[in-house]
């Protein structure tokens, strides 16, 4: 079925009339539909929005096929209401389905996500717009009333408020001018802007190896066929512009089109790319958006307004009606996993939900997953790649610091090469980026006295001290905690002493040691929405700040062209700790901060302190070979039988009450499946054994890749019973193991 196909499919679905029986599927943790009969007078289609009774509420649904359930007919109800919005379409019940019977949630559940703006399931209600009416020579003219009738003529009806603000005066002059026959009334639906883009609005010239590839690219997507794209290439090649062109392609076929990031709200610098090259923004959604907009923009998507959207993962969900192209931009990143309710990877629905309506896919990334990377050597991927920088930049040189052979001072962090390196790029008016994914002052607090340590009362977790908000704060709950001027289990004064940075406190030692350079702390903190994150690019851009002291999110995609300079001041963190992805994420983030550097004319350099420069990881991105690197890491993973080469599904079995919870994962022990084609590992204590006052044991499945997991998953739970104190969480190709 073809993108273009979607709607037409669900409009061809056999009407259901007056006392006929329907199945609507709620968006609620339900496993099944329920059963009501279509009232006299009433039409509805599958993937019709219809209101419902449910016990001594009503709830909205969508009509999901004939009856199913062997009901008495006089216990059914009738359907109360068909709202009017254009129906979801076979091709997104069937990615819903697909969803849900593998990440193994009830179908409501992700249905929830789909029906995520119910007060959009209606039309808004209209409002009184002006425009302008046949002038009369009898009017007393004004400047400000010729402003307003000027402008009334030139646009479309707008409200009295949007009218006067273009104008510059009060909404009274606008109301006035109608009173009088000035200007007349008209009922206006939505006043709000359409989202129209012009596809053809010039962009930046490309490269021939960047024009080559979106031609590849727009091939594809005119195929009208199922396909994924790869687009690799090094931080700088122009990836963005390339897929700018296939999206352009998209938007003149007439298709809608979907672009994923993995922090959206932050995204700043590429909304603007964006609207550089289509002389308009893209509509956003995300969790920072207020829920009118968000009734607006899900209702303009639904009816096919809406030509291109941004968004994190739940975009995804989105009620598309000709979904012709997504991009997935960093792909790799893992913020495309989503690990409370619906737990689930964006990346790989995504691809699914293109399979699914026949279109094309791309995944852009200068570090492609080794999953990403295996299905290009399987042949399932295409791949495209951009080798070098776009207008002739280079990439920057790394330097590996010793800190064993070149120990910081004590109390402090940076190295002296580190400082001189910094130095040397404040004197030539550049500036620095200092990589340190910790947010706060310091991880952990402790009495020097007694060794008491502060713990999240809810968590198996430290305290990290925020010095600057003068709190300590759980980073997996959210406790906070006044910091005391006494120990509590001591009660001696003045010993309480933070262990480790955190960017604060790396702000610390470079106030002191650059006292006139301007530094900036980047991290979620205090960048946390696209205001936020605008007026940092701002600051960076028009060179008011010399050092920005970043975690994780300075690291995707921005593009400064007098940074020259990235220090990883803890190269060694993400290596902590046995993940299994722990090393490929570590290369990943250091790669991809390292390539903040020397994006525009000036040469860049990279300086990552470590206490291990023989890791793999290290090597690799001094010398520059990721070949080499994936080549090792794919071979460790192929030797365990680990993903990509195998499969992983994790069972978190989790309460308040812990012994209902040791006695819950017993009861599944007894019953664990046995075969040669995998094995389960567990019980045990998950690494942070409790969160948010919940205790937490884990079982790990391994299994070969042509194994059925859910079959296996499946028969094991229907097998074992467990109280109702505790929950069993299903985690599907699982990214975090704590």
């Amino acid at each position: 079925m073809t993108a273009s196909n979607e709607a037409e499919a669900t409009r061809t679905h056999p009407e259901f009339l007056g006392g006929d029986l329907v199945s609507v599927m709620l968006p609620l943790p339900l496993r099944a539909s329920y059963d009501y009969r279509v009232p006299r007078g009433m039409r509805v289609r599958i993937g019709d929005f219809v209101l419902v009774p449910l016990s001594s509420r009503t709830q909205s649904g969508i009509v999901w096929g004939p009856a199913v359930n062997d009901i008495s007919p006089n216990r059914i109800k009738e359907i109360l209401r068909h709202h009017d919005c254009p129906p979801l379409t076979a091709v997104a019940m069937a990615f819903i389905e697909w969803v849900a019977h593998y990440v193994m949630h009830p179908v409501g559940g992700v249905l929830k996500m789909a029906m995520s703006a119910t007060n959009a399931l209606d039309p808004p209600k209209s409002s009184t717009g002006y425009t302008l009416a046949n002038r009369s020579s009898k009017i007393r003219m004004t400047p400000e009333r010729e402003r307003v009738l000027n402008i009334a003529g030139m646009t479309s009806p707008q409200l009295a408020a949007s009218l006067a603000q273009k104008a510059r005066v009060s909404p009274s002059v606008v109301k006035g001018l109608a009173k009088i026959g000035a200007l007349k009334t008209i009922s206006i639906i939505n006043v709000e802007k359409n989202y129209l883009l012009d596809p053809n609005h010039p962009g930046p010239k490309l490269t021939e190896t960047q024009a080559e590839a979106a031609k590849k690219l727009i091939q594809a997507i005119e195929s009208s066929k199922f396909s994924v794209t790869v687009l690799d290439g090094v931080p700088g090649a122009g990836k963005t512009e390339v897929y700018f062109e296939a999206i352009s392609s998209a938007v003149l076929q007439g298709k809608q089109v979907l672009v994923l990031l993995p922090e959206i709200a932050l995204s700043a610098q590429w909304t603007e790319r964006f609207r550089g090259r289509f002389g308009s923004r893209p509509a956003e959604w995300h969790s920072d958006l207020s829920q009118n907009r968000r009734r607006i923009v899900w209702r303009a998507v639904a009816e096919g307004k809406i030509q291109v959207v941004v968004g994190a993962r739940s975009a995804l969900f989105l009620p598309f009606q000709n979904l012709g192209l997504i991009v997935v931009d960093e792909e790799h990143e893992t913020a495309f996993k989503q690990e409370d309710g619906v737990i689930y990877n964006a990346r790989d629905m995504a691809v699914v939900r293109a399979k699914l309506g026949n279109f094309s896919i791309a995944l852009a990334s200068a570090t492609p997953s080794l999953e990403t990377i295996v299905n290009v050597k399987r042949g399932r991927y295409d791949l495209l790649h951009l080798p070098a920088r776009h207008g002739g930049a280079a990439l920057p040189d790394v330097e590996i610091i010793d800190m064993i052979k070149f120990p910081a001072p004590h109390g402090r962090w940076l190295s002296s090469m580190l400082e001189n390196r910094i130095r040397e790029t404040l004197g030539a008016g550049e500036q620095a980026l200092l990589f340190l994914n910790r947010r706060g002052y310091a991880p952990m607090t402790l009495c020097r006295k007694c060794g008491f340590r502060y713990q999240c009362p809810q968590c198996t977790a430290w305290l990290v001290d925020h010095r600057q908000k003068q709190f300590l704060q759980c980073h997996h709950c959210g406790f906070q905690v006044s910091k005391p001027q006494t120990c509590p289990s001591c009660d001696a004064k003045d010993t309480l002493v933070p262990c480790g940075p955190g960017v604060e406190r790396l702000m610390e030692e470079v106030q002191l040691l650059f006292p006139h350079a301007r530094a900036l702390i980047a991290a979620s903190d205090n960048i946390n929405s696209p205001k936020s994150a605008t007026r940092l690019v701002k600051q960076i851009e028009s060179r008011q700040i010399d050092i920005i002291i970043g975690t994780q999110i300075i690291a995707k995609g921005y593009h400064f062209p007098m940074l020259t300079l990235v220090g990883a001041v803890d190269a060694d963190l993400g290596l902590e700790g046995g993940d299994l992805r722990a090393s490929e994420r570590t290369y990943q983030l250091l790669y991809q901060v390292a390539g903040r550097a020397g994006r525009g004319q000036k040469p860049g350099k990279v300086c990552l302190q470590t206490y291990n420069k023989t890791h793999p990881v290290l090597g690799a991105l001094s010398k520059g070979d990721r070949d080499s690197f994936v080549k090792t890491e794919l071979s460790a993973r192929k030797k365990l039988s680990m993903p990509p080469y195998g499969r992983l599904v994790a069972l978190i079995i989790s309460g308040e009450d812990e012994n209902a919870v040791d006695t819950g994962a017993a009861s599944l022990n007894r019953t664990v499946p046995n075969s040669t084609d995998f094995q389960i590992l567990g019980p045990a204590p998950a690494p942070i054994s409790m969160i948010r006052g919940r205790h937490r044991r884990r079982f790990l499945l391994i299994a070969m890749q042509n194994v059925s997991v859910q079959k296996v998953i499946s028969s094991w739970l229907e097998n074992t019973q467990w109280s109702n104190k505790i929950r069993v969480t299903i985690d599907v190709d699982p990214y975090s193991f704590m």
